[in-house]
């Protein structure tokens, strides 16, 4: 999978010890690749990353751990495991990656920063989306769905999917969880109420 050649100038804090940052990702049409570091204790646990500049990346703590919701989101996971150590996880059933990961993890298994791993199916079996359980709570929701950046979602495009009716299978589920705080691949972390937005969306469509 090759990494986006676009590097996100700026990280910004979305709440204390959480970071998001964005590109406008030249190899999916110039949509927006979004990603996020959380900070929990002395780990740095990286989601799904694409490459930040150096002097916002020096402005965070040295990541330890790279956690991916699936083999379709390596982007520059490799990248930073050789420059900081910091291991990657991958799920147990994703075929294989660029590179081997360190660690594969299962459904409901507790990943480093304390990340429930959710199977959240339908853009592919293996893809999966984590909860964060401690106060607040953070879903960090992969390719389910996207955001516009003003409160309003949209389901991923179809054609990107295996499984549509399971993508929106998957979506309901999420409303059964505890969070306040969603983070998404593809647009800016919606706070506040998120579980509101997931309804509009699922009446609206």
């Amino acid at each position: 999978m090759t990494e986006p050649r676009e590097i996100a100038g700026e990280a910004e804090e979305v709440l204390d010890g959480l970071y998001h940052w964005h590109i406008h990702n030249s190899a999916i049409g110039g949509a927006i690749s979004s990603s996020h570091a959380m900070v929990s204790g002395d780990q740095c646990v990286l989601v799904d990353p694409v490459r930040l500049a150096v002097d916002a990346l020096a402005a965070l703590p040295r990541p330890t751990t790279i956690v991916l919701t699936a083999r379709c989101h390596q982007r520059s996971a490799w990248r930073y495991r050789r420059e900081f150590g910091a291991e990657v996880w991958l799920p147990s059933d994703a075929a294989a990656a660029d590179e081997e990961p360190d660690r594969r993890y299962d459904e409901g298994d507790t990943l480093p920063g304390g990340l429930v791993a959710l199977r959240t199916p339908g853009p592919e079996w293996p893809h999966y989306s984590f909860l964060r359980t401690a106060d607040p709570g953070v879903l960090f929701c992969s390719d389910l769905v996207s955001h516009d950046g003003a409160g309003e979602l949209a389901f991923v495009p179809p054609a990107y999917h295996e499984d549509p009716a399971e993508t929106r299978r998957s979506v309901e589920r999420l409303l059964d969880l505890s969070f306040t705080v969603i983070c998404f691949d593809h647009g800016a972390p919606l706070l506040g109420d998120p579980k509101a937005a997931l309804r509009r969306l699922l009446t609206a469509t």
